[in-house]
């Protein structure tokens, strides 16, 4: 399927790896020209050099920010060029018990994880309303439906997120905008995979044998394994391009089956 992306400019936040990257790629991929986003400039760099190669015949370019650092995040709105696809992804998460996050924490989570999607959201859809086309995609997750009890901050994070998501789509009403999030299941990004294999070093088995002991005690998954993020950013590619037209406030489950309940 052709999906219309060429042509298009794609911004991913926290791309310089992990889902972020994949999305990047795939994207790149279908043809659109892709903006990445990372902390750390020298590691961007490495990414933006590694997806050229890997992609040639498309532009790509990065912008280093920090979404935690208020200058940052206004000093990358003022770089960004005319953009047709926004992709929040940046995000942090951790294991922590409830009565050990602090507000510090809180307010950190909330800054990064909702407040990146706010802002970029409100730099760049009024011109995306105003040329009559664009695509806003937030890569939230199951947790901010079923909030995890070791992970409440990070949970209920994911779950403002899908609010600012479904408000913003209202304001795109008869236009060819669309506002929409995918809610993915568990993953084996990078830095799921650098916890599992500090669990493996630490208990002296092989990776891939901390992977599946970790994953089969979810007892949802229908999947059976973990998530690969190539198969996010598949979703989120699809949604984020024309032929998706009619999807438009929507929470794309990608979650593997962990979901018991019904969106």
């Amino acid at each position: 399927m052709d999906l219309e992306l060429n042509g298009k400019t794609a911004f991913i936040s926290g791309s310089s790896e992990g889902i972020g990257y994949a999305a990047a790629r795939a994207l790149a991929r279908e043809g659109a020209d892709v903006i990445l986003n990372g902390r750390d400039q020298a590691k961007l760099d490495n990414a933006v050099a590694a997806l050229g190669r890997d992609v040639p015949g498309v532009s790509v370019s990065g912008v280093a920010a920090d979404f935690a650092v208020t200058d940052d995040v206004d000093r990358l709105c003022g770089q960004l060029p005319s953009v047709d696809i926004l992709v929040n992804n940046v995000g942090l998460f951790e294991l922590k018990p409830f009565e050990l996050v602090s507000d510090d924490d809180w307010r950190l989570y909330f800054e990064v994880n909702v407040l990146s999607g706010v802002r970029l959201a409100r730099r760049l859809m009024p011109a995306m309303l105003d040329r009559g086309w664009g695509r806003i995609v937030f890569v939230s997750s199951e947790s901010g439906v079923n909030v995890p009890g070791n992970m409440i901050h990070y949970g209920t994070s994911k779950t403002a997120m899908l609010a600012v998501g479904n408000g913003l789509a209202k304001l795109t009403k008869g236009t060819a905008v669309t506002v929409n999030a995918v809610l993915g299941g568990p993953t084996y990004s990078d830095g799921v995979a650098r916890t599992v294999r500090t669990l493996a070093a630490a208990q002296s088995v092989p990776e891939e044998q901390m992977k599946a002991a970790i994953i089969g005690t979810n007892e949802t998954t229908l999947l059976g394994r973990f998530i690969e993020p190539d198969e996010i950013a598949n979703a989120v590619t699809f949604i984020a391009s024309p032929v998706a037209s009619a999807i438009n406030g929507s929470a794309v489950r990608v979650d593997g089956g962990v979901l018991t309940t019904l969106l």
